[in-house]
This record gives structure tokens, C-alpha cells and sequence, in this order.
């Protein structure tokens, strides 16, 4: 029955040119490629929708990072190549409810953009989140918009167009940020340092996530925003040591202050009503995450790869219970996972190794997952960014459920992806892999070694000895996260040709995916 799945183009990297665009779309067959072409047809809506506003278009010439949306579309084929039935379908569910989101997204921040829409009165309503921060804090502000000015600026025009970020990286060094910082962070200074992030918003609240780069980028953000703005910041301070239990206090007694901060400069009250209609959402969308997880310990994983992780990490971290398309998106997911696990069907024909994938994934390659099932039939079951908390909230409006919701508020930002491992000790980044090594029945591990990541490269010789004791493959796979002229895509891809050839003696399953003149495309 897998075999079907493969009706059309089997040698999928001769549909890339040396220029920014494929020869034509993909052929799936006569359903599937109509499928797609009607999701295609979609998304060239959601674009048309959002460039027939006036504020919108001038946005486009106003912030440099604006034009790397019109790769929007080409993304989106590159997360769906090669798929086909329900593992297409899912693809669309997914990322078709993230573009939708994102176009949202822009169109609010330009509408309370001083330089763009000028609506004082909803910039009023508005308060800015950072990119790396989970959003529990908005859960029960139902009349406020809590907007993430990173996330448009600097995280999803990195996904669309590899060298989007390049000059922001490079502003940053020039004002004398050490190069060896995070470019992440260091790419969100520089946006601000370039006068190129949007202007909006009654207050801010900002997270000491993820790791010193983050605190160096916040800093820099926040010192415009309060002394240029005028836009006043609160700093959660959440505890490095998560897994302990004698942090947890303070750690909601932060999630308390941070609520106040808000309540204070924006006049708005806590709604404890929909905090626990968008509490009983992240619950459902945990249980989701928590069954395909299932399915993937088996032999017929469903939802992995690409079709899992930038869903899960948007999902979880951004949304927060607080979109109900996500909700539906959920259900539409689980459905079809699971008439694919019945069927017992493979994305392709040929399963030959199951791996878990693990450290920070490079951003400007992040259809990497899916190029490793269709090269070389290696089936990314799940990755680091997407293990994050399987707690269960409250939902029930109790005094007692209602203290207790600061708890979860707190686990949940504490838990936030990449900072649920790279804090709290070497056993959730080193012993919870092989633990979920055993689980998954996976025989590989692809370990992504950011090179400006301190706190995972510091372990480099701790996951190679845990490697050898347990007779398990270890692929290292450096890249700088956002900067692909440290490694480029190919660089990326040939380190796992290189192994895969020279210390497992095997061929790709499509060797025309091995090497691909994509340097220039979006």
C-alpha cells in the first residue's frame, strides 16, 4: 500500500534550477497533485488578501525583512515534497493553519504600527511578547492582542528565504556584538539597532530564555523600547533549574507579577473564564502530540519530520490555547494520522533507519527532516524542539485551580522549547535522548551542533561516549542557525551524505536529492 504513495516524480532534486524557483510543481498524481494545487491556490489567497491593504503594501517598502514573504508559497512546497496522501494532506493541515496565522500576525502589528497604520487605539490593546517566550501570560487577557514582533521580523523570514538575516547579523557585529553570539539573537539587535522592527504596542514582557545571547539580544531591545519608544518592559526571570521543586514559588510568583505588570499599564483585567477555555485547548493539543508520539514508537509512525516539529513549536509557544484553527487543525491531524496508521502506510516505500534528532535545528534549512526520508530513507520520529511538557492544566474554575493555574503557567514557560534543555542540568539534554532512544526503537541519532550554542557543544564528548556504550550511530551536523554562509545547505546535506556513504556503506534511496543547486533559491 506505501507504494501508491509514490505515483508521479521519483527523482524529486530534478525539479530544482540554479535560480530561485522549481521547473514546475510537483507531479503526485491526479488526486493528489489537484489536492495540492486547490491548497496552493489557498495560500495565493491568504497573499492576495493581505496585499490589497494599503498599510500592508507599505509595510513591504518600509521594513527590508518584508520581501522575503513572497517566498511564502515556495516554502510551503518545500515542506511537502515528496508527500503524498495522508502525509500531504497533514503537511497542509499544518503549515496551512501557520501561514494563515502569520498573515494575522503581520496584519496587526502594521495596523498598530506607528509607521504603518497608526491605530493608537488598538496599539493600546497590544502587548509584545518575544519570540522565545511561551505566551501563557496572555491566556486569560482575552481583550488584549499579545503580538510577537520577532517572530515576523526575524524567525519566519529566515524560513522563507535562507539569507534574509545576513545583513542584520552583520549590523549587529559592526556596533561591536561579539561574533560568536547565538545569530538569532544577535539578528533580533540588529533589527532593532537598523531601525527595522515595528513600533506599537501599551507595554512589554520579555523572557530570560534560552541562553545568554537571548539576554544580551533582550537588553538591547528593551533599552530602545523604553528609552525610544517610550514602552515600558517587564523581565520574567524565569528559574534555571526547572526540574526542581523548590523553584516552583518563585517561578509563579513571576507569572504573578508579569500579570500584574500588564493589568497596570494596559487597564485590563485577568479573565479567569477564558484562561481556562484556552487551558482545556493546550490540553487537547497535548493529547494530539502525545498519540502521534505513540504511533511513532511503532512501526508505522504517522505525523514526524517537518509534519511535526514547526507545527508543534508554533503551536505550543505561540498560540497557547488562544487560536481555536489550531484546535480544529489538531482534530483534522489526528484523523488523518490514524487512518494512515490503520492503513499502514510509509511516507516512503523504504523505512532504513529510525532517529531521533536532536540540539537546535538550522533555521534556514529546516525542510532538512524532510530531505532525510526522501534521500535516505531515514524517518525523523521526533526532535528536541518538539519534546516539550506533556503536563496536563486545570480547567476547572476553583479557588484552589485557580493558584494552581500559576503553577502551569509556570511549568509551561519554563518548559518552553529549546529552553527545557539547555537548562536544568545535563540530565534533560543528555540522559532524556537515550531515554527516548530506547522508547522510540530508534537506531540513530542526528545530533545538529550549533556552533555558537554554548551550552550543547559543551557536551560534545559526553553524547559521543553515551553513543559508543550504547552501540548506536551518532551523525554530528553543524550549522550557525541562521547564518548559512558559516555552513551552507549543501553543507548540511553532505555531512549526512558523507556518513551515510563512508560509516554506514549505504546509497540514497533518490540520489538526485544528494546534491542540489539550491544555494540561491528561497
Amino acid at each position: 500500500m506505501a507504494e501508491k504513495l509514490r505515483v508521479g516524480d521519483n527523482e524529486l532534486g530534478k525539479l530544482y534550477t540554479d535560480g530561485k524557483v522549481r521547473k514546475r510543481r510537483e507531479w503526485r498524481g491526479v488526486s493528489d497533485t489537484l489536492y495540492d494545487y486547490w491548497r496552493w491556490l489557498g495560500t495565493m489567497s491568504v497573499l492576495a488578501k493581505f496585499i490589497v491593504k494599503p498599510r500592508n503594501i507599505k509595510a513591504m517598502f518600509r521594513y527590508r525583512w518584508m520581501a522575503n514573504y513572497l517566498a511564502s508559497p515556495m516554502m510551503l512546497d518545500r515542506f511537502s515534497q515528496g508527500l503524498r496522501g495522508e502525509y500531504l494532506r497533514i503537511m497542509h493541515e499544518e503549515y496551512d493553519t501557520v501561514f494563515k496565522d502569520i498573515g494575522l500576525l503581520l496584519d496587526k502589528v502594521f495596523r498598530g504600527d506607528k509607521r504603518i497604520g497608526n491605530d493608537k487605539k488598538y496599539s493600546d490593546k497590544v502587548v509584545l511578547v518575544d519570540e522565545n517566550e511561551m505566551t501563557a501570560v496572555m491566556m486569560g487577557f482575552k481583550t488584549l492582542k499579545g503580538l510577537s514582533r520577532e517572530t515576523i521580523s526575524t524567525y519566519v523570514p529566515v524560513l522563507l528565504n535562507q539569507h534574509s538575516m545576513e545583513h542584520y547579523i552583520d549590523v549587529a557585529q559592526l556596533q561591536g556584538l561579539a561574533p560568536d553570539v547565538c545569530p538569532m539573537p544577535e539578528a533580533e539587535a540588529g533589527i532593532s539597532i537598523d531601525d527595522d522592527a515595528p513600533i506599537l504596542g501599551k507595554c512589554a514582557v520579555q523572557c530570560n530564555t534560552t541562553c545568554d545571547g537571548s539576554l544580551l539580544s533582550n537588553g538591547v531591545i528593551s533599552r530602545r523600547l523604553i528609552n525610544v519608544d517610550g514602552i515600558p518592559v517587564f523581565q520574567l526571570a524565569a528559574p534555571l533549574r526547572h526540574r526542581e521543586d523548590d523553584v516552583q514559588d518563585y517561578a509563579a510568583g513571576e507569572i504573578k507579577n508579569a500579570i500584574a505588570f500588564i493589568e497596570e499599564h494596559t487597564g485590563e483585567k485577568w479573565d479567569w473564564d477564558y484562561y481556562f477555555e484556552c487551558a482545556k485547548r493546550v490540553n487537547y493539543a497535548t493529547e494530539c502530540r502525545q498519540e502521534w508520539l505513540e504511533m511513532n514508537r511503532t512501526d508505522y509512525p504517522q505525523v514526524f519530520g517537518g509534519n511535526l516539529a514547526l507545527y508543534t513549536e508554533t503551536n505550543y509557544m505561540a498560540i497557547c490555547g488562544k487560536v481555536v484553527d489550531f484546535e480544529k487543525a489538531d482534530r483534522k491531524i489526528t484523523e488523518l494520522a490514524r487512518r494512515a496508521y490503520d492503513k499502514k502506510l510509509k511516507m516512503v516505500p523504504q523505512y532504513r533507519h529510525r532517529a531521533i534528532i536532536w540540539g537546535v535545528q538550522s533555521h534556514y534549512y529546516f525542510d532538512f527532516l524532510v530531505w532525510l526520508v526522501n534521500c535516505w530513507g531515514i524517518v525523523p520520529l521526533t526532535d528536541m524542539l518538539s519534546m516539550v511538557s506533556t503536563r496536563k492544566l486545570v480547567t476547572e474554575d476553583t479557588p484552589e485551580n485557580r493558584e494552581t493555574a500559576y503553577y502551569d503557567m509556570a511549568w509551561l514557560t519554563e518548559n518552553m522549547i529549546m529552553r527545557n534543555r539547555t537548562h536544568g542540568g545535563y540530565k534533560v539534554l543528555l540522559d532524556e535522548l537515550w531515554e527516548y532512544v530506547e522508547q522510540f526503537n530508534a537506531d540513530m541519532v542526528i545530533l545538529w551542533e550549533h556552533q555558537s550554542c554554548k551550552a550543547l557543544n559543551g557536551m560534545h564528548g559526553q553524547f559521543e561516549e553515551k553513543a559508543r556504550e550504547k552501540g548506536i550511530p551518532l551523525v554530528w551536523v553543524g550549522h550557525d542557525l541562521f547564518d548559512p554562509r558559516i555552513v551552507s545547505r549543501q553543507g548540511v546535506r553532505d555531512q549526512i551524505n558523507n556518513f551515510l556513504r563512508t560509516v554506514m556503506n549505504e546509497e540514497p534511496i533518490d540520489p538526485s536529492l544528494e546534491n542540489l543547486p539550491d544555494e540561491k533559491s528561497w
